[in-house]
């Protein structure tokens, strides 16, 4: 199953690349990869590679470490990872590069641009938010007002302080998908799952001044809940999330045909109603509270998607490139062992390529997968952990496609 799964997807890098080549347009500058090349190095990178060999030497001594301090050391190690990392091809001012609204670049388009519509107060913008939609910034109206509501009761009015509230809230990734891990092996296990979380490249990548990245922990959140004794409490935070991103949605997806391939249809189905009427309850009380109309909304945001660039992204294409573009940039190594899980038809593998056919074949996201679906990562990563044999060298490997990748490719967030 590795073999013929990393043989698919080299593959879809060849045709990606021979396509573009042709002069076939495909959406992004490198198909399947949304990573534009551009080798590019600052004088931070002298301290951005040392960051990286300290932490990789460093795994042994975390990985025994009393639970307080392992969780601890892994959220720090993620903070300082990411930072590094995302300064050292440009400096500091390259980390809210993505989100700093001028006459060029992607800020523009994100959503500090997007407090204006405020300026009516907050219940005028959830009253009118399908109305909205159409003239917000394309990311802002590509998600529901969860993250502007954040914004702008928490003052994250300029590029700087967004960036900041991105990169704090991100960095829980790692300690959560520890968490979560735990509700499904033992310790050791789940330890390796959050070192994973801390050095895998997407989470890296993306995880910096990407909203995806608060996306990914309020998914973890949700998953949690979801397999704790008490699922009604993760249907809750899911209910919650699915105010941020629509998308957020397949961790419910993810969680029941975990329960389906482990436990059997009857959990299975019970999980699945239950969360599905919290979701109904809550958005329907949201809805009479505050008058947001979240079908109207997503009919808005489905015609933002219908006239922009995913539009004009063959379907034949990406339905093998979104799934090979996200799978290598969560990690090779990472991908490679969550496909023999696969093939050894385990529970964690299953549910979570059961959620990436799913999501291929539906077609609602064409490209940009290294960060839209960053949310699924930690599910790819619990499906790999229990292989994982000489962590060290694991994460070493890891690292080097990390550095490498952000070194000659601006991966832009």
């Amino acid at each position: 199953m590795p073999w013929l799964g990393m043989a698919a997807m080299a593959a879809t890098v060849v045709i990606g690349l021979s396509l573009d080549a042709s002069g076939t347009q495909l959406g992004v500058p490198h198909p399947p990869f949304i990573g534009a090349y551009g080798p590019q190095a600052d004088v931070l990178e002298l301290v951005t590679i040392p960051c990286f060999v300290a932490a990789v030497l460093l795994v042994p001594w975390l990985l025994k470490r009393r639970t307080a301090v392992f969780t601890a050391g892994l959220f720090v190690f993620t903070l300082i990872l990411r930072v590094t990392l995302n300064t050292g091809r440009g400096g500091t001012h390259q980390l809210d590069r993505a989100l700093f609204v001028g006459p060029k670049g992607e800020g523009k388009n994100e959503y500090v641009p997007s407090l204006a519509a405020f300026d009516y107060g907050p219940r005028f913008v959830l009253d009118r938010f399908a109305e909205l939609v159409p003239s917000l910034p394309v990311h802002s109206a590509g998600h529901p007002p969860g993250l502007l509501l954040t914004m702008y009761y928490l003052g994250l009015d300029t590029s700087p302080k967004l960036t900041a509230f991105i990169i704090g809230v991100g960095a829980l990734s790692a300690p959560l998908t520890y968490v979560l891990a735990r509700r499904l092996y033992d310790d050791r296990v789940a330890r390796i799952a959050g070192v994973l979380a801390a050095f895998a490249p997407a989470m890296l990548h993306f995880g910096a001044t990407s909203a995806d990245a608060v996306y990914l922990t309020l998914g973890l959140v949700a998953a949690i809940g979801l397999l704790s004794k008490r699922p009604w409490v993760g249907a809750l935070a899911l209910a919650v999330a699915s105010l941020f991103a629509w998308s957020l949605l397949a961790v419910a997806a993810w969680a029941a045909i975990l329960v389906l391939a482990r436990d059997g249809l009857k959990p299975a189905l019970k999980l699945g109603a239950m969360t599905g009427a919290i979701l109904l309850a809550f958005h329907a009380l949201f809805a009479a509270a505050t008058g947001f109309d979240p079908l109207g909304t997503l009919h808005a945001t489905s015609r933002v998607y219908e006239v922009g660039i995913a539009s004009r992204r063959p379907y034949a294409y990406w339905l093998f490139g979104s799934p090979t573009a996200f799978l290598l940039i969560v990690g090779v190594p990472i991908a490679w062992l969550a496909l023999k899980r696969l093939g050894q038809a385990k529970p964690e593998a299953l549910a979570i390529f059961a959620v990436l056919a799913i999501a291929s074949v539906l077609g609602f996201t064409k490209a940009e997968t290294e960060r839209i679906w960053l949310f699924l990562a930690p599910f790819v990563i619990l499906a790999a952990a229990p292989l994982v044999r000489r962590p060290q060298l694991f994460v070493a490997l890891l690292a080097f496609q990390v550095v490498t990748y952000e070194l000659v490719f601006d991966t832009l967030w």
